[in-house]
């Protein structure tokens, strides 16, 4: 996935999958600051832990005295060293992080990147996350004045991201119901008899 930041308030998206490619352009007055999030495999974590214990625990133990017993003792302790990097690897690779950014109405996933442990981490890429962030803020005052006029630039901009297939129907509908659910002048009225009875 290849990003680039356009005349401040646009993002230049390029993402290229085994199944689709897509070109396509995010406006930010429409984009909320981006969210980081990690998956931490725990259970490979665990298993790594335990493997670790039970190889420990077999070479204090040393092998038995029998010796039609050492053969299985040696046995057993190959195995658990051979799992145990398996088990750290496994924990390594499932654990991810990922970056999304989401639509501002319509609270829908607009774009989501997702890497291995410390992908985020490395500076060129922290500093384009934070770089992101403030030309999010840059392009959300440059947004238009009044509500009616942002509500249909928000509908087209979820229309036209459908239609370039960044959004499947499912989301689009969704988004649509939020948007007119903000800006409908009952949630208004509601919200304004709210505040006189308080």
């Amino acid at each position: 996935m290849q990003l680039e930041i356009i005349d401040y308030y646009y993002v230049s998206v390029r993402s290229h999958s085994r199944s689709a490619n897509l070109e396509y352009v995010l406006d930010l007055r429409f984009v909320d600051i981006p969210r980081v999030s990690r998956h931490i495999s725990w259970r490979w974590i665990g298993a790594s832990l335990l493997l670790t214990s039970l190889a420990y625990c077999l070479m204090q133990l040393g092998p038995p005295v029998l010796p039609w017993s050492e053969r299985h003792w040696l046995m057993a302790c190959t195995a658990v060293t051979g799992a145990w990097p398996v088990a750290t690897l496994l924990a390594l690779y499932r654990t991810t992080e990922t970056i999304s950014l989401f639509s501002t109405d319509g609270a829908v996933r607009l774009l989501q990147f997702t890497g291995g442990f410390g992908t985020l981490r490395g500076n060129r890429r922290r500093r384009f996350i934070s770089k992101i962030a403030a030309h999010v803020q840059l392009a959300a005052a440059a947004r238009r004045n009044t509500k009616a006029a942002h509500l249909r630039d928000a509908m087209r901009e979820h229309l036209r991201l459908k239609e370039l297939g960044v959004l499947g129907e499912p989301a689009y509908e969704s988004a649509k119901a939020r948007i007119l659910g903000i800006h409908s002048p009952t949630s208004h009225s509601y919200a304004a008899r709210g505040r006189g009875r308080t």
